[in-house]
């Protein structure tokens, strides 16, 4: 499977559902969680035989993605002031502060 898959609970199902969030609408239930893998990779293989059939893009897989780990935010006035009187307190540079921030959620 090259695709990310979320796996979960479900009380309301009484058993596990597995996801492929970058495949719009592919899911599956399991009584198991190998049951609701082994399902989804049934959708998997479904939802990418019926977007060829109907000509529909496939959407590359992240985990296959090239990522350059840059981003642009804009964030307002007070806010950058704030992050660059933190930073400076804690002796970072301003990106070093918003990178921890981000990983500490």
């Amino acid at each position: 499977m090259k695709y990310a898959v979320k796996l979960f609970y479900s009380e309301e199902d009484g058993g596990f559902i597995a996801t492929i969030p970058e495949l719009p609408g592919c899911s599956a239930f399991g009584e198991t969680e190998e049951e609701a893998l082994k399902e989804v990779k049934t959708g998997e293989e479904l939802w990418i035989k019926t977007a060829k059939k109907e000509g529909r893009t496939i959407p590359q897989p992240v985990a296959e993605k090239k990522y350059s780990g840059k981003f642009s935010l804009r964030v307002p006035p007070e806010l950058y002031k704030r992050l660059v009187v933190e930073a400076k307190e804690e002796k970072v540079s301003i990106n070093q502060l918003i990178v921890y921030k981000l990983a500490a959620g």
